[in-house]
């Protein structure tokens, strides 16, 4: 799964506080992301191979449930949904390692990368409506360390801790910054311990921290260094030539201390819900994270972006699961029939 030449070694720098600008985007987004002509090695990214479609998957059950039913109509809708690869989520304190184990061996069975998410950071989302995680670090890195075991030496794609750096920079009662930087990187550790597991650390979207020295400077006290990269636009809805714009330039901003000769720092785009955008600001009634109307399925997973420092694009959230209980929502990661119905319809 992986084309790589060695990790990133970054040095610490100290952080600045300056006032950030929303990131303008364009319709190209080779272009957003700075791809010049030419570029294809830049362009070529350090996984390969085919994402595994987990029979399991929301969507999958449920068209499948509709099949069953004689509802064919339901069905052929739920297709879009079903048909692709998606990230399965861990983020309750049961011991990952059977489920973990069980992915991973269906996926090396056949011969693709699964995609997870480790999403069990103590005072995960701010206690927001996905709030939770673990009740303090040791036991939260035994979770990691049981969650990594699992993947032994089989290859695995693992988004870590959505929202968990993004949160800390814009402050969250309870959370020590520090501390929970430092938590990331023991927990990029011990991931990136498994010999095929490439690690991207969650670093928000493009419509959140502007100010990217501050969130460089983040970053690195948590372990991106030691990672693969980093992740952007998970469960959210910014576009993806957006999204590609405020990654290259992260990336730029963390690759100005690397060590030279050392590649670009890459990054991963969840387009599981971007294709229509955002929606508009001030728009009545909504709420531009959670569960907004009007979204639709953005680009098919791939680990073939041909977009600079790309290293796939991922659907991450899975097309038809809550945000949380707001817009008349259910609980935060359970399936929304009336959501995956409105971003099938696009």
């Amino acid at each position: 799964m992986r084309r790589r030449p060695g990790r990133l070694v970054l040095t610490a720098v100290t952080s600045v506080v300056v006032a950030g600008g929303v990131v303008a985007c364009s319709a190209d987004p080779a272009a957003d992301a700075g791809q010049a002509p030419g570029a294809e090695d830049a362009a070529e990214g350090q996984l390969s191979g085919e994402l595994w479609r987990n029979p399991q998957g929301h969507a999958v059950v449920a068209a499948q449930q509709a099949q069953a039913q004689g509802d064919t109509a339901t069905a052929a809708a739920l297709a879009p949904l079903a048909e692709q690869p998606t990230a399965t989520w861990f983020a309750n304190s049961e011991n990952p390692y059977p489920a973990v184990e069980e992915i991973s061996l269906a996926a090396d069975a056949a011969g693709q990368t699964p995609v997870l998410v480790a999403y069990f950071v103590p005072d995960r989302d701010c206690n927001s409506y996905s709030s939770g995680g673990a009740a303090d670090a040791d036991s939260y890195l035994a979770w990691v360390g049981s969650f990594a075991a699992a993947l032994g030496d089989r290859p695995a794609v693992v988004v870590l801790e959505p929202d968990a750096v993004a949160q800390a920079v814009g402050g969250c009662a309870g959370v020590d910054p520090a501390q929970r930087y430092a938590l990331l990187g023991q927990a990029v550790d011990i991931l990136e311990a498994q010999p095929q597991v490439d690690t991207y650390l969650d670093a928000g979207n493009a419509a959140w921290v502007t100010d990217l020295p501050v969130l460089a400077a983040a970053l690195r006290s948590s372990g991106v260094g030691n990672a693969d990269g980093f992740a952007v636009n998970v469960s959210n809805f910014q576009t993806t030539d957006a999204s590609a714009q405020y990654g290259a330039a992260l990336s730029q901003e963390l690759e100005g201390t690397a060590e030279e000769g050392a590649p670009g720092v890459r990054f991963v785009i969840d387009t599981s819900r971007n294709g229509a955008g955002p929606p508009p600001q001030n728009s009545p009634g909504t709420t531009a994270w959670c569960n907004p109307a009007g979204r639709r399925l953005g680009a098919a997973p791939t680990t073939d972006a041909g977009l600079d420092r790309v290293d796939a694009l991922l659907w991450v959230k899975q097309p038809g699961d809550s945000d949380g209980t707001c817009a008349g929502g259910p609980p935060a990661g359970q399936w929304w029939p009336q959501s995956a119905a409105e971003l099938a319809a696009g």
